[in-house]
Parts: C-alpha cells; sequence; structure tokens
C-alpha cells in the first residue's frame, strides 16, 4: 500500500542528464515503496524543471538510513563551507 507522503519545494540549482545539463526548479520528496531500491520503503528524490519536461527529471531512491546519512553529509558540507567562506582571508607568507 502507498504511502502517500510526500513533500514538495522549489529549488535552484542544475542538473545533468542524457542531453546534458539542465536548470532545476523543483524537488518532490516520498517516503513509499521504491521501484529499483532493495528495501520495503525509500526516500525517492525527484528533481525536475517543470518547463522543460520528462526527459529533465533526476530520480533518486535511497534507503531511510542512506537518506539520514545524506542529510548529515548535506547539512556537515554547508556548515564547513559557510564557516570557511566566513573566516577571513590570510595572505600566504612569502
Amino acid at each position: 500500500m502507498c504511502t502517500g507522503i510526500v513533500e514538495n519545494t522549489r529549488v535552484s540549482g542544475s542538473g545533468k542528464g542524457q542531453n546534458g545539463w539542465f536548470p532545476l526548479d523543483q524537488a518532490s520528496i516520498a517516503y513509499d515503496h521504491p521501484d529499483h531500491a532493495q528495501a520495503e520503503r525509500a526516500v525517492i528524490i525527484d528533481l525536475i524543471n517543470d518547463s522543460v519536461g520528462p526527459e529533465s527529471r533526476i530520480a533518486v531512491e535511497l534507503t531511510p538510513q542512506s537518506a539520514r546519512d545524506l542529510v548529515s553529509a548535506i547539512l556537515a558540507s554547508l556548515s564547513r563551507g559557510e564557516r570557511d567562506a566566513a573566516e577571513p582571508k590570510r595572505e600566504p607568507l612569502p
């Protein structure tokens, strides 16, 4: 039975498909039965560009633990990147 759990959000970025790079403007995240992942349930992420059509879709199915690990890695990367960007730049020593 499908869970019907879906969250949608606007995004700004790019994805690469069969025809090269294209802009992304929406993400749909579901918790449901996967089509391909070897798990009873999965977090299913679709990144799309509504105006381009189905060829502008990137689909990912992750086990729940893999999805949690991905979220943690994304947050750690953002935290480090934002912290490094905020630090004053040091001139190299001669």
